[in-house]
């Protein structure tokens, strides 16, 4: 696993506790004949740029990134400038080990919760991250978007759960089964009136991209 390299300590402007971001851009794309995710184009810039921008402008600082399929290429054709990026070798298995890889590159300390996005959701822009953020600034928050209500992306974890979110991040679930388990703890935000959550998984989804 490569070693995260420095980024910046706060989103500009933000006061109050920190809330980093996590972007998840690990993706293979293999249903979109193995082009990673990360650098599908949309408006002119991978969507990996698009992603990290949502985030700091949604008031996420500092904001890690995990890749893994084609990594190399990201770093080489994708501006991240300022993020720690990790890399995860084990990418293949499922999005609960990108999670595992992103939650382990955070500081213990310093920072309050965390966003987790992905990168493959252009329709959840800064408005939905800031949305989520200021519903989860606390070391003990749990809260996701919700669409309709319905939960969905992103997400908002204290710091005091990191440890039994990458425990229970196995697969492809992420951390499906460990909000699931705390469901009465979770706080949802509406963002349906901000954000859309279409995933671009199949060619039929590439329409989404501009």
């Amino acid at each position: 696993m490569s070693h995260p390299r420095p980024c910046v300590s706060h989103a500009p402007g933000i006061q109050g506790p920190v809330v980093a971001g996590l972007l998840l851009a690990a993706g293979g794309g293999r249903r979109l004949g193995g082009r990673p995710k990360a650098l599908l184009t949309h408006r002119g810039r991978p969507l990996v740029e698009h992603a990290v921008r949502a985030l700091r402008e949604g008031g996420c600082g500092p904001v890690h990134v995990v890749l893994g399929a084609s990594a190399d290429a990201v770093r080489e054709e994708a501006d991240l400038t300022g993020c720690t990026v990790a890399e995860n070798p084990a990418w293949e298995s499922g999005m609960g080990s990108s999670l595992r890889v992103g939650l382990g590159s955070l500081p213990a300390e310093g920072v309050d919760a965390v966003l987790v996005l992905l990168v493959d959701q252009p329709g959840i822009g800064a408005p939905a991250v800031a949305r989520v953020r200021a519903a989860g600034r606390s070391r003990t928050a749990l809260a996701a978007a919700a669409y309709g209500g319905r939960r969905g992306h992103p997400l908002v974890f204290g710091a005091d759960r990191w440890a039994e979110i990458a425990a229970s991040a196995v697969g492809d679930r992420g951390a499906r089964a460990y909000v699931a388990a705390h469901e009465d703890e979770l706080t949802l935000v509406e963002c349906g009136d901000v954000a859309q959550e279409y995933d671009i998984d199949t060619p039929g989804d590439l329409r989404h991209l501009e």
